[in-house]
């Protein structure tokens, strides 16, 4: 049976995997299947990237205390990420226009857009990018995963305690 410290790190681990395949399978949606991004979208691949990052950070902490905090942000991250997730669907998706919304001017300030167009430049409207994958609103896989990911992140700070 492995040690608390390893299932945490395992956990963790996983997290931080489940993160890089949301921006791949993203990443897959734009390229293969022609499903354009619109800023809300961009900004849920960034806050993927940073969960995983924290979530990789956390699992490579030995002192508990570091780990738990960088979790704690990575949880705080993901909470924040589905929130995003349901704004754009609820909110952003019906609105012809994402110009100068929060994860409009997030991005701008970021200049990933620009940094890194391929990843984070923003290719269409609110409206245009809300589509459906498996009859379900991409916008909600997104929470989703961002979801499970808090889920998990709760269980590693509980499991710490």
């Amino acid at each position: 049976m492995p040690r608390p410290a390893s299932a945490t790190r395992g956990w963790l681990l996983a997290m931080a995997a489940l993160c890089v395949a949301a921006v791949a399978a993203a990443l897959v949606s734009q390229y293969v299947f022609d499903m354009q991004p619109c800023p809300w979208c961009i900004l849920q691949r960034l806050v993927f990237v940073g969960v995983g990052v924290l979530c990789l950070v956390a699992g490579l902490f030995a002192a508990p205390a570091a780990r738990k905090t960088v979790t704690a942000l990575a949880l705080l991250l993901a909470a924040l990420g589905a929130s995003a997730a349901v704004w754009q669907h609820v909110v952003a998706a019906k609105s012809a226009s994402c110009n100068l919304t929060l994860a409009d001017r997030i991005m701008s300030a970021s200049q990933l857009d620009r940094l890194l167009p391929d990843v984070f430049e923003a290719r269409a409207s609110c409206a245009d990018a809300a589509v459906n994958l498996l009859g379900v609103p991409y916008a909600m896989w997104s929470a989703l995963a961002f979801v499970v990911c808090a889920i998990v992140l709760i269980g590693v700070l509980r499991r710490s305690a």
